[in-house]
């Protein structure tokens, strides 16, 4: 592994060791890419690279727009993802791919929770990812549903892994109690345009095994 800081992020890159392997960018909340790397190999994934980016201002960088906070106490989003992924796509790609063997197979782009609403944003704005995985994706998030319906990606994506947990929409929060309902509508809208697509549910709440649920969704993306 090695890590260097870019722009204040910190970017570490994981290397599977052979040339012509995908490479998939994860961005985490606390730094957890090494444990993610060894869920994956736990589970058995073929041999990819992985990419993490943490330090992220995470209510700014993976906000797609403004949006008051969704708990009570909690930091409002202020809308800098457009910003994040040009710094994403221009600055830390190919700074991680000069570690990289050689050019990967193709690129995924993943994460849990704001960073999963992230990555089924990020193919709106930039062609570079063919594969998503949305763990846990904050698909409560407001307005998001509507601009999946009424937008088009930026190249049509391979396929798309979903998960959650079965709790996580038992909330009295009206804000996040949409989370299930607006995934389960998500995933369905993209199986219905003929896109390779899973919904898995999983036990528990928003809160539990974040490492193995978001090495899953890796594996899944792996074996398509």
């Amino acid at each position: 592994m090695r890590t260097v800081s870019i722009d204040g992020k910190a970017v570490s890159v994981f290397l599977g060791n052979k040339p012509g392997i995908p490479a998939i960018y994860l961005n985490t909340y606390s730094d957890e890419g090494q444990k993610i790397y060894e869920a994956a190999q736990a589970v058995g994934c073929p041999p990819f690279n992985l990419v993490t980016v943490s330090d992220l201002a995470w209510s700014h960088d993976m906000a797609p727009w403004d949006s008051p906070a969704a708990f009570k106490n909690g930091e409002s989003f202020t809308g800098g993802a457009n910003d994040y992924l040009r710094l994403l796509v221009k600055e830390i790609i190919p700074r991680a791919e000069k570690e990289l063997a050689g050019p990967p197979a193709w690129r995924g782009i993943a994460g849990y929770s704001l960073a999963g609403l992230f990555a089924l944003y990020a193919i709106y704005r930039t062609d570079v990812f063919s594969r998503v995985g949305c763990m846990s994706g904050s698909l409560w998030f407001p307005g998001f549903k509507e601009y999946i319906f009424s937008h088009e990606p930026k190249r049509r994506p391979d396929c798309i892994y979903f998960s959650l947990g079965d709790r996580e929409a038992k909330t009295r929060n009206p804000v996040l109690k949409t989370v299930q309902e607006n995934t389960e509508e998500i995933q369905t809208f993209y199986q219905n345009k003929g896109i390779d697509t899973v919904f898995q549910l999983n036990p528990g709440n928003h809160f539990v095994q974040g490492i193995e649920r978001t090495a899953a969704g890796i594996q899944w993306l792996l074996n398509r």
